[in-house]
């Protein structure tokens, strides 16, 4: 055994070169987490480790072993995944935690086609954008997923794109162009810098990227299962969600392989689950011990439909909930779900029970459409005269990464939706009795509840500005608003 010159913190993550199909780390505590490894192309397999605990660890490859040391994160560490670890769920299963237990609010974006279809200076002023308006997660198809597209290899040119597998449009995946992920490692890592978690979808089972024959409802479940192993091999040693059902039914032979995949070997345990199509019953796997979250979607139609999101709260056993892709804004014509629109679909959603978090997207983003007039995507999901760069500065990403502001530093752990505390509004109790409530036009709230605290901040979602704080005199005084904008109302 061999002390490594290598040197890191806590939750950074490292390469190794490793032999045989996994490593495992052992710290001086006796934690022993097993990793496995990946082909990377050359002679070796490699290993990537993101150790949670400071101290001495070990490590051991079939006849090759060694250790190193990892440090505390740093002071003013402004990473909060470095600070405090990569995303868990919580206790109640409603929530995400950091691994420390801090509590965690999904802030997600939609870049889709990312992956495939950006450079990485693109996606650095992506990031910036996203992370400058509080977005902590992107939904991420990982391979262009259309077994029927064609376009150039040249990120740069119209209709173009990376190619993950040789063999994807056979539906098959056993070709795997080592080049093509090696560049979506650097794209991810400029998303994790920024603090954004790639939320991996393996192989879409909706529509795709133009509607032309998904391959992820044809490929063999044991080759999809194999991709996920590889996912997590290679990029589950930073921030991650695994999104092992995308626009499906989630009865897809290949979901179930690929979520027991990846809860079988990622020793961080982060978060797995499914997002489904707008017209099914959103429970399929409900019971099964791999599955964390059950995601729905609402259409495209630019409606507001949080009875979806408060029917799979109430599904049993317990898994998280969100609405992972509202109506996508401007998709198709311009003025649909534009604006403050998103706004209050993302508090709706959460107060009705999407604890887990809120989704915004943007037609012409999604689809990583190069500029304005490219051609060969679907008029109805485009955003008439927008590239992605166009679609990131729509008006509704500022509301929905607002939300995520203002509820920072809350105790939003397993907060459950409650109508029975306050009369008017949609509400939301925090663990210790604290309430939330939002209220589309504003107005006083009368709560019925004087378990409910005295003191209270009212806040205009639109700009996150505080419009007024202070302390009921009693308990059956109003929280008081004069009404005529949106508010949300914080009793801590």
């Amino acid at each position: 055994m061999s002390i490594s010159s290598l040197r890191s913190s806590v939750w950074r993550e490292v390469e190794l070169v490793a032999t045989g199909e996994a490593v495992e780390f052992e710290h001086d505590s006796g934690l022993v987490l097993r990793r496995p490894t990946f082909d990377d192309g050359d002679a070796h397999r490699k290993v990537r480790f993101a150790a949670p605990l400071a101290g001495r660890w070990r490590w051991a490859s079939g006849s090759e072993s060694g250790e190193f040391d990892v440090s505390p994160a740093p002071d003013g560490e402004s990473n909060p995944f470095y600070a405090h670890g990569f995303w868990k769920m919580s206790p109640g299963g409603r929530s995400l935690v950091h691994a420390d237990g801090t509590p965690a609010l999904l802030v997600a974006d939609t870049a889709w086609a990312l992956p495939w279809r950006a450079t990485p200076d693109q996606v650095r002023e992506y990031a910036a954008d996203r992370k400058s308006k509080g977005f902590n997660a992107v939904l991420l198809m990982t391979v262009q997923p259309d077994m029927r597209a064609v376009g150039p290899r040249d990120r740069t040119q119209d209709e173009g794109f990376g190619v993950g597998f040789e063999d994807l449009p056979d539906g098959r995946l056993t070709k795997l162009n080592v080049e093509y992920f090696q560049y979506l490692d650097e794209l991810l890592a400029i998303l994790v810098d920024h603090g954004i978690v790639p939320v991996l979808q393996p192989v879409f089972h909706g529509f795709g990227w133009k509607g032309l024959d998904v391959a992820g409802t044809v490929v063999p479940p044991a080759e999809y299962a194999a991709y996920c192993r590889y996912l997590v091999a290679r990029y589950g040693a930073r921030p991650a969600i695994y999104l092992v059902g995308g626009d499906g039914t989630g009865t897809e032979p290949q979901t179930a392989a690929g979520g027991a995949e990846v809860h079988a070997i990622d020793c961080y345990a982060q978060p797995t689950g499914i997002h489904y199509r707008p017209h099914i019953h959103a429970n399929a796997h409900q019971d099964a011990d791999w599955l964390d979250f059950q995601w729905c979607q609402t259409g495209h139609n630019g409606e507001h439909v949080q009875e979806r999101v408060a029917d799979m709260w109430r599904n049993q056993p317990v898994k998280a909930v969100a609405n992972g892709e509202p109506t996508y804004e401007h998709t198709g014509r311009t003025g649909v779900a534009e604006g403050w629109w998103q706004g209050h679909e993302a508090w709706s959603n959460l107060c009705a029970g999407g604890t887990m978090g809120v989704v915004y997207g943007a037609g012409s983003l999604w689809q990583w459409r190069l500029h304005p007039d490219e051609p060969g995507h679907p008029e109805y999901f485009v955003a008439p005269g927008a590239g992605w760069r166009e679609a990131l500065g729509f008006e509704g990403s500022t509301y929905v990464g607002l939300l995520g502001k203002i509820l920072a530093g809350l105790p939003t752990t397993d907060m459950v939706p409650d109508w029975t505390r306050a009369i008017s509004g949609r509400a939301l109790t925090l663990p210790g009795g604290g309430l939330i409530v939002y209220r589309e036009h504003g107005g006083p709230v009368m709560v019925f509840d004087d378990t409910v605290p005295l003191g209270y901040t009212i806040v205009d979602p639109r700009d996150g500005s505080v419009v007024a704080t202070g302390k009921r005199e009693a308990a059956d005084r109003p929280l008081p608003d004069a009404g005529g904008a949106p508010r949300v109302y914080i009793c801590l």
